[in-house]
C-alpha cells in the first residue's frame, strides 16, 4: 500500500479500448503490458487531469463488470469533474478486449501484474470469503449470466492464471503524480462508489490517503 505523500512518476500505458491519447510528459518510462495489443498512449499521471486509477481482476469479472457499468453510466459526470478514468485488469490484452470494447475509458492490461506489486494491490480468499461480498458476488454472476444469455457480454476464461482471489484497489492521482487518496479493498466489491469518487474530486475535499480512502 502507498503511505501518505506518495508520488507515481510518470509512465505510459497501453489502452485495449479506443479513446483519445493524451500527449505524454518528459521524463516517461514506458510501460506496457505482455502480449498487449495496439492501443493508445495513456499518461499516468495526467498532466491536465486528475487520474482515478482502478484495479479490478481478471478479463469478464462478473463483480468488476457490476461496479464498471455503474461508471459507464456516470462517465460523463466523472468526465465533468476533471477525472480520467483508467482501469487495470490483471488478464492479457488479447483476453481482455471483447469484454471492455464498449467501455468509455482506458482500460490497461496487465497479466504479469506488475503494477498491482509495485502498487501493493494483493489476492486473498477473504475478498470472496468475506460475508460483505456474497450479496455482490451473486447480484454480479446473476446481472452476467442474464448478459451472456442476451449475447450481450462473454463468459470469462475458465482458467484463470492469476486467479480469482483479488482485491480491488482504488486511487486518486493529481497532475503532479501525488496520490491525494487511496483505498484497498477488504473483498471483491470493496471500492468507491461514483458518489464517493465525485467527493473526492471536489477541490473542497480533505483526501485520506492509506485503506480507507472515502471521506465521511
Amino acid at each position: 500500500m502507498l503511505e501518505p505523500g506518495s508520488v507515481v512518476p510518470v509512465r505510459l500505458l497501453t489502452s485495449v479500448t479506443p479513446v483519445t491519447p493524451v500527449a505524454p510528459v518528459a521524463p516517461v518510462a514506458s510501460i506496457t503490458s505482455a502480449g498487449a495489443v495496439e492501443g493508445e498512449a495513456v499518461s499516468v499521471p495526467d498532466p491536465e487531469r486528475l487520474v482515478h486509477l482502478q484495479f479490478r481482476r481478471f478479463a469478464g469479472c462478473p463483480v468488476c463488470h457490476l461496479h464498471l457499468r455503474s461508471v459507464v453510466r456516470r462517465h460523463a459526470e466523472i468526465e465533468a469533474a476533471g477525472i480520467r478514468e483508467v482501469v487495470l485488469f490483471h488478464s492479457s490484452a488479447e483476453e481482455l478486449r471483447p469484454h471492455v470494447a464498449d467501455f468509455p475509458f482506458d482500460v490497461i492490461a496487465d497479466p504479469r501484474q506488475r503494477l498491482y506489486r509495485e502498487f501493493g494491490v494483493e489476492s486473498s480468499p477473504r475478498s470472496l470469503l468475506d460475508p460483505r461480498a456474497w450479496g455482490p458476488v451473486l447480484w454480479g454472476i446473476g446481472r452476467s449470466a442474464a448478459e451472456v444469455a442476451r449475447g450481450r457480454e462473454r463468459l470469462p476464461a475458465r482458467r484463470q492464471p492469476n486467479g480469482r482471489l483479488g482485491l480491488p484497489a482504488d486511487l486518486l492521482i493529481a497532475p503532479d503524480g501525488r496520490v491525494l487518496a487511496a483505498k484497498y479493498g477488504e473483498h471483491v466489491y470493496d471500492q468507491w462508489s461514483v458518489d464517493e469518487l465525485l467527493r473526492l474530486a471536489d477541490p473542497a475535499a480533505e483526501y485520506p490517503v492509506g485503506a480507507g480512502g472515502a471521506p465521511a
